[in-house]
């Protein structure tokens, strides 16, 4: 079943929960793109972090759940998403989340472990709720900077705030 996995672990390293300011259909149809486009993408690791690792570039993978597995969000997989959401906006959406750390000393540049995450979002009517699991790495990056880079990149595509943090 598109966007949900079967296996996701049964508790997170981290729960957040958000208001939502539009439909759960435009909110998800933003929220795969915004990860579409943040794929591949280098940022410095002070972009999406605190405290920072000197000279390190962070890259993020995301794939979306689809039953026991997750495929790679590409533009295909993109369209194929958007059009179940355009159907039906989903109830739970599962991704899984690969962040590689590369270090360059003295211009060489160098691979650091890598961390993997899966994240769960329920929805309900007014709000959503993210579940971050780590599932291996170092956690060079802890759950709640990927849950803040999501967030800031879907705010970032509106006029206004589409996501507001719930304390």
């Amino acid at each position: 079943m598109l966007g949900f996995y079967a296996n996701f672990p049964p508790y997170a390293h981290r729960v957040e929960r958000f208001a939502i300011a539009v439909s759960n259909r435009k909110f998800q149809q933003m929220l795969v793109q915004t990860l579409y486009k943040i794929n591949g993408k280098v940022f410095k690791f002070e972009e999406v972090a605190k405290p920072p690792i000197s000279n390190c570039s962070v890259i993020f993978e995301f794939g979306v759940a689809d039953g026991d597995g997750f495929n790679y969000l590409d533009l295909e997989e993109l369209n194929r998403v958007m059009e179940v959401i355009r159907k039906k906006p989903l109830q739970i959406m599962d991704f899984f989340c690969a962040v590689r750390y590369y270090s360059e000393k003295n211009g060489k540049k160098t691979h650091l472990k890598f961390d993997y995450y899966m994240i769960r979002l329920i929805f309900s009517e007014s709000h959503v709720d993210f579940y971050t699991f780590h599932e291996r790495g170092l956690r060079h990056l802890p759950p709640e900077d990927i849950i803040n880079l999501i967030v800031a990149g879907v705010n970032e595509v509106s006029s206004r705030k589409i996501l507001k943090r719930i304390e």
